[in-house]
């Protein structure tokens, strides 16, 4: 029974030092494992800080470029305004342009229509007849109708009947 005793007892020292030996070596494992895991932590980590750096300037980069965008549509916008105010400005100037014209058309119309209307009717007629059709018209529509009658009789017929038909249009 000694034996026995003696035989369990060395079997067991020896199971618990192989057991021993075991749980060293696990420890020494996962030491090891955990010091490569804390390196892949750092390493991470420095990516995530480098990335988190890199957004940060993206970032104020685009805030860059939209300030830089905002300021140029203003300016765009400014030139806009002020193109729009320049060309309402000269289409005024037109139009007080025209209506200067058309008042200078008028008077020179008029006086052609005085002199024509002091002359005879036959210095009138002759004159009338070598102008061309569209003016010699517009001539006779500004006279009296008195004194376009008296024109248009002492006239070539067919010039007449021209002007006749213009006159009436």
């Amino acid at each position: 029974m000694k034996i026995l005793l003696l035989v369990l007892f060395t079997f067991s020292s020896l199971f618990s030092l192989e057991t021993s030996d075991k749980l060293f070596e696990c420890t020494e494992i996962f030491k090891a494992r955990k010091s490569e895991l804390l390196i892949e932590l750092e390493r991470i980590d420095e990516q995530k800080q480098a990335l988190s750096a890199l957004k940060a300037a993206t970032e104020e980069l685009l805030k860059k470029r939209e300030t830089k965008l905002s300021q140029e549509e203003e300016i765009v916008d400014r030139k806009h305004t002020e193109i729009s105010s320049k060309e309402k400005n000269i289409k005024k100037m037109l139009d007080r342009n025209e209506a200067v014209l058309k008042e200078i058309k008028n008077l020179k119309m008029d006086k052609m229509a005085q002199t024509f209307a002091k002359m005879k009717a036959g210095s009138a007629a002759n004159i009338l007849s070598d102008m061309d059709t569209a003016q010699a018209a517009q001539i006779l529509s500004s006279l009296k109708p008195k004194t376009v009658g008296k024109i248009l009789t002492k006239m070539d017929p067919k010039k007449a009947s021209e002007l006749t038909v213009i006159l009436s249009n």
